[in-house]
C-alpha cells in the first residue's frame, strides 16, 4: 500500500462522452466536421449534478465563445453547481480546429472559467510505419517545439496557479510524454493519462498506464472493446466496464502510483450504422451505465 491508496477519488466527465450531441469535439474525420449541438454546457452542468458528478472536463466547443462575459458566466455556473472544471485544448486538432489554442490563451481562458488544470494534446505528426518510431527524429523536433511553447509560458502558469497536463493522445508514446515532462521539470507540469490512446501508436495500454501513472495530474478513464471481423480489427468505444480494459486493475495502478485525486471518464461511442437520433440515445445510455459502474462498482466519486 502506498501513500495514495486510501484517498477518495472524485468523479468527473469528459464532455467528449456526449460528442454526438455536439459536446467536446468532433474527432476522427478526414476533414473538418461538427455535430449539431443538442445539449448546452449549462444544461450539462444541471445533468452533472443530477448524475452525482463532481466535475467536468470541457473544451472550447462547450464554451462556444471566449468572450469575457461568457467565461465569467461559465465560472459562476460551475461554482453554483459545485463542480470543478478542467480545460481541454489542442495545438492543431486535425478535424475540429475549434478546440485549438495557444498556450498563453489556454492559460488565460482556464483562469477565467475557474479551471485549475489545462490539458494539452500535442498533435504530433508521426512518420509511417508507426512500428519502432518512439523518439524518432521527426517526432523529437516537434516535441522540442512544444517544449519551447510550454517553457515560455511557465511564468504565466505560475502566476495563475494552474497545473498543466500533457496527454498521451493518439500521436505519442508514454515515454515521449514523460521525456517532455521531465525536460520541463516543473512541479505543476505532469501527464494526462488516457487509458486506451496508446493502442493507436501500437503501445500496450497496461504498459502506458504503469509508466504515466506517477506523472498523472489528470486521467481520461476509457474502455474500448476490440472487435475482429471480416473488415479487420477495430477498437470500439463502449460504456466503462463493458470493454477489454481491466478497469479495476487500471484503477488500482492509479491508486497505488498516482497523485491523482480525480478520475475523468470518457466514452468514445460511435454512430456505426445507426441514425444520429438512435446513436445519441445509445451514447447517453453508455454515459449513464458508465457512471453507475464507476460509482457503484469501482467506488469512485465524492
Amino acid at each position: 500500500m502506498t501513500k495514495y491508496s486510501k484517498k477518495q477519488l472524485k468523479l468527473g466527465m469528459h464532455t467528449y462522452t456526449l460528442h454526438l450531441s455536439g459536446l467536446g469535439e468532433s474527432w476522427g474525420f478526414k476533414g473538418q466536421h461538427t455535430y449539431e449541438k443538442k445539449i448546452t454546457l449549462m444544461e450539462l452542468m444541471d445533468l452533472a449534478v443530477e448524475w452525482g458528478l463532481d466535475g467536468l472536463h470541457i473544451t472550447n466547443v462547450d464554451l462556444e465563445s471566449r468572450d469575457p462575459k461568457r467565461l465569467a458566466e461559465v465560472k459562476a455556473a460551475a461554482e453554483a453547481h459545485d463542480l470543478y472544471l478542467e480545460y481541454n485544448v489542442s495545438f492543431d486538432a486535425p478535424c475540429d480546429p475549434r478546440v485549438n489554442s495557444s498556450v498563453k490563451e489556454a492559460f488565460l481562458t482556464a483562469d477565467a472559467i475557474g479551471a485549475d488544470l489545462v490539458k494539452y494534446s500535442l498533435d504530433i505528426e508521426r512518420p509511417r510505419p508507426l512500428y519502432g518510431t518512439c523518439f524518432h527524429p521527426d517526432v523529437m523536433r516537434q516535441l522540442s517545439d512544444r517544449y519551447d511553447e510550454f517553457k515560455a509560458n511557465i511564468p504565466l502558469m505560475e502566476k495563475l496557479g494552474l497545473k498543466l497536463a500533457i496527454e498521451n493522445h493518439c500521436d505519442t508514446y508514454a515515454d515521449e510524454v514523460i521525456w517532455l515532462i521531465e525536460q520541463l521539470n516543473h512541479p505543476m507540469i505532469g501527464a494526462c493519462l488516457d487509458t486506451i490512446n496508446s493502442l493507436v501508436v501500437l503501445e500496450g495500454p497496461e504498459q502506458a498506464v504503469k509508466k504515466l501513472a506517477p506523472y498523472a495530474f489528470c486521467c481520461h478513464f476509457c474502455d474500448n472493446k476490440l472487435v475482429v471481423d471480416a473488415n479487420g480489427t477495430h477498437s470500439v468505444g463502449v460504456a466503462i466496464g463493458k470493454g477489454d480494459i481491466d478497469c479495476g486493475k487500471v484503477l488500482q495502478t492509479i491508486r497505488d502510483n498516482s497523485p491523482l485525486d480525480r478520475i475523468t471518464f470518457e466514452v468514445e461511442w460511435e454512430m456505426g450504422k445507426d441514425s444520429i437520433e438512435v446513436a445519441r440515445k445509445k451514447e447517453l445510455q453508455a454515459c449513464l451505465d458508465s457512471i453507475d459502474y464507476l460509482k457503484n462498482v469501482l467506488k469512485i466519486g465524492a
